[in-house]
């Protein structure tokens, strides 16, 4: 399927080497404000270490799996929780938005500015060669940073709350993407990333 012919809300980004989209805002079942405290009261987060470069590092962030399958990436294993009625309703909106199927999604609690996520690519055999992962955002805006792993070239998007990008095609091959440390006052930002596991 065309990544934009069922998602014909969303917004192309132009990128090469890989597809881009976003919607600025997301039909949510209640305000941003609501549905980013219901997930931050209702998740069991967890604190993890990964393993980078051969060396372990606690995560600067929380995190929390849900869905049908295992995931690992960076030497961690998640075993998945099944989902809560609000991240099935989450889920199904995506879903209709985006055109794509997802069986699960991962949360990323970012507590304030000093948590962060470093440059990677969600490039594991399990997401398949062409992944289409659907990131919502909620809470207080971030900067989302690609960069390309050939000409380096960076793109810069902020995520702000209730706020939906779609990564398709080949964009997790050739691009890394992450959120930097900020020394700014932000708030609390809930992140979900919506994905197929096979």
């Amino acid at each position: 399927m065309d990544l934009f012919s069922a998602g014909a809300s969303l917004v192309p980004i132009p990128i090469e080497d890989g597809e881009l989209a976003m919607l600025p805002r997301m039909p949510l079942p209640a305000s941003p404000g609501q549905v980013l405290e219901q997930l931050i009261r209702e998740t069991p987060w967890r604190a993890d270490t990964i393993v980078v470069y051969g060396k372990r590092y606690l995560q600067p962030r929380l995190t929390a799996w849900f869905g049908e399958a295992s995931y690992t990436y960076s030497g961690l294993t998640l075993a998945p929780a099944p989902m809560t009625p609000l991240l099935a309703q989450l889920r199904a909106t995506v879903e209709d938005l985006t055109g794509h199927r997802y069986n699960s999604v991962l949360l990323n609690y970012y507590r304030d500015g000093a948590d962060s996520m470093g440059m990677h690519s969600d490039d594991e055999p399990e997401l398949g060669p062409r992944p289409a992962i659907a990131s919502l955002s909620l809470g207080a805006t971030r900067t989302f940073i690609l960069r390309h792993k050939v000409s380096k070239r960076t793109v810069k998007i902020d995520l702000t709350d209730g706020s939906l990008l779609l990564m398709a095609g080949l964009l997790q091959k050739h691009w890394l993407h992450g959120i930097n440390k900020t020394a700014k006052p932000v708030g609390a930002r809930v992140n979900l990333t919506f994905r197929y596991v096979v």
